[in-house]
């Protein structure tokens, strides 16, 4: 029990299944929790995120929770951070001795991932300080998963199993616009080229969280829909193919947060042999589950420390580079480019810089870019920066 309160707990999320990790790790005797998410409470999320009520419409989900926590679970203090995680600074994850996951999206979990990462440091022995494990739970419908990260370890880390996630549907234009066969077609033919064309609103992009722009698209989805004789198109879809809403069931959440309540539970007190790394449930037809080890990718950006080879060709331009890197390599927004000569460092191209804009149309040739040599890569949306060595 004294090992539980010694622990310092950082939950990322309060959503779903954010809620219930707040509740699981309060009642199982950890007293000193931090949960941070940016997101207000809407009244959809009270069907499941059950530490909200009707008058909690509009604040911040993070505050609300943690108000929730605080007074009915006593001895126990849930500190609220209402904010993006990439809003703190490394010093501030540095503190926490273990981390709890529950969002509903990619991106975070690989900007935590690589956050992580960064924070190692050498010890004196030749191994590692500053190991800080992450337990992360996710769940979509009737499907979970639970995984255990330690960087450092064999553990594979976020990007290393990116291809388990599954890709964003997108649906061909010509099937959207000739022969649409799901409601979800009417409706996102609706969005994409009626909203562009028509433009109800002026000239404004959709808005998700806008009931008069659902409604628009709903009511026109509809007259689509009975063109081509397809039903099924209703509000509640029309905001989910909008919004690209993740379906979301409050038993799946509750399953998958006790597997990761009791993860972190084993990883502060040392009771039991911690997950062995990956874990799914599914219980469409019944009750699935199963539990594997992940390997670690060799080639991973995040945790390997070696240098990623990019085959490339002499006349290859400074952009066509750029662009066989963000899709090779799912990199996304603008890249910052830089290289060492033999006097200083190169800055290459930076979308801040003007100066640099006209080396997009050159070829690594003119940039003076030779075999061997290496890149260093960044953007703002990620935490580290990655070298690439040109062959």
């Amino acid at each position: 029990m004294q090992a539980l309160k010694d622990m310092k707990i950082l939950v990322i999320g309060a959503g779903g299944l954010g809620c219930e990790l707040l509740k699981g790790l309060s009642l199982m005797g950890f007293v000193d929790i931090h949960v941070i998410d940016c997101d207000t409470i809407d009244l959809s999320n009270l069907n499941r995120q059950f530490l909200f009520r009707t008058k909690d419409i509009g604040r911040s989900k993070a505050e609300v929770a943690a108000e929730f926590i605080n007074n009915r679970v006593a001895g126990c203090k849930v500190i609220p951070h209402n904010c993006r995680i990439e809003d703190k600074d490394q010093l501030f994850y540095s503190q926490f001795n273990i981390i709890v996951v529950g969002l509903d999206a990619i991106e975070p979990r690989r900007w935590l991932n690589r956050s992580l990462f960064l924070l190692l440091e050498p010890s004196m022995d030749g191994g590692l300080d500053n190991i800080i494990p992450m337990v992360d739970g996710g769940t979509e419908g009737f499907k979970g998963n639970a995984r255990v990260i330690i960087p450092s370890q064999d553990f594979p880390c976020i990007d290393c199993n990116i291809n388990l996630f599954p890709p964003r549907v997108n649906f061909p234009m010509c099937t959207l616009a000739q022969r649409p066969r799901l409601p979800e077609h009417c409706i996102e033919y609706i969005r994409l080229v009626e909203w562009t064309n028509q433009k109800p609103f002026g000239e404004v992009g959709v808005d998700g969280d806008d009931p008069a722009h659902i409604q628009w698209i709903f009511e026109r989805s509809l007259d689509r829909a009975k063109e081509f004789s397809i039903e099924g198109v209703t509000y509640r879809l029309t905001q989910g193919v909008v919004k690209h809403i993740i379906p979301a069931v409050a038993s799946t959440n509750a399953v998958i947060a006790s597997i990761c309540v009791t993860e972190v539970f084993k990883l502060a007190t040392a009771s039991a042999p911690i997950l062995n790394n990956y874990l799914v449930f599914n219980d469409v037809d019944g009750i699935y589950t199963y539990t594997y080890a992940g390997e670690r990718n060799p080639d991973c950006l995040v945790c390997s420390n070696l240098p990623q080879t990019l085959p490339v060709s002499k006349s290859l331009t400074l952009q066509q580079l750029m662009n066989h890197i963000q899709e090779h390599f799912d990199m996304e927004g603008p890249l910052s480019l830089t290289t060492t000569t033999e006097n200083n460092q190169l800055t290459l191209y930076m979308p801040s810089l003007p100066e640099v804009q006209m080396n997009l149309s050159k070829t690594l040739v003119e940039l003076g870019l030779v075999t061997g040599q290496q890149l260093l890569v960044s953007n703002r949306k990620m935490s580290k920066s990655f070298i690439f060595s040109l062959f």
